[in-house]
């Protein structure tokens, strides 16, 4: 199981000030199409935009024999996991869709927030809505669901390559979350996007600046060669 190393905090400093519909702009530019996670949305409205490491949680059908509240006790279990993960990283599960069973209740998430861990991510649900909300710890699920996971769900391992959502998500891959949902910013391509965000965050100010202004869409947005000097000259300016 890999440990996941933390985000050096300029990283999390610059991609805290990027959306997460820039980044996936910026990644269909190299041609990855899928890094948003389908159903994974703010439990709570007004939720910061969070940016770290994907600590990763694998859940696979329950099964009767090992989905039982005995296996809460063994050493492959949530709450072991929730004891490996590192402060800062951003906790991402794979509860395959299922929408009838919370993966985590109050009293986990409430040590996950004492942890420091950034942020819970599923494509799942979690329960006892009212408590995890009163954590203070920021999710992104489908919502709420009274039974607990192994009324649907078997726990098998964290820190392993997981599906979350449709998305293929490896430990060290990172994360941001913000009001539009959850993107994955493959590990490999983390320096490109930096290089990248902060330009095509300040272009689009300026080209909303623009339509503000009343200037017509096409040769805006997207900028055609005399926009393009515009906006060069205005950097300058």
């Amino acid at each position: 199981m890999s440990d996941s190393q933390p985000l050096d905090a300029a990283i999390v400093k610059t991609l805290s000030a990027v959306t997460t519909a820039t980044i996936t702009t910026i990644l269909l530019k190299k041609g990855l199409r899928n890094v948003w996670m389908r159903g994974a949305r703010p439990l709570k409205a007004g939720q910061p935009r969070l940016v770290g490491r994907a600590f990763t949680l694998r859940f696979v059908p329950a099964r009767e024999d090992l989905a039982t509240p005995e296996s809460w006790s063994s050493p492959i279990s949530t709450r072991a996991a929730i004891e490996a993960m590192p402060p800062g990283c951003i906790a991402v599960a794979d509860a395959m869709g299922i929408t009838d069973a919370g993966i985590f209740g109050d009293i986990l998430c409430a040590r996950m927030q004492k942890k420091g861990v950034a942020a819970l991510i599923t494509d799942g649900v979690v329960r006892d809505v009212a408590g995890v909300l009163g954590t203070g710890l920021p999710v992104w699920c489908q919502g709420g669901a009274a039974p607990p996971s192994v009324a649907g769900l078997t726990f098998v391992a964290w820190q392993q390559p997981i599906g979350c959502g449709g998305v293929a998500v490896f430990p060290d891959d990172v994360v941001v979350v913000d009001d539009d949902g959850a993107v994955l910013i493959p590990a490999a391509l983390l320096d490109e996007v930096l290089a990248q965000a902060p330009e095509q965050e300040r272009m689009e100010a300026w080209i909303m600046s623009e339509v503000e202004k009343g200037t017509k869409l096409p040769g805006l947005y997207p900028m055609n060669a005399e926009t393009k000097a515009r906006y060069e000259a205005s950097k300058k300016g």
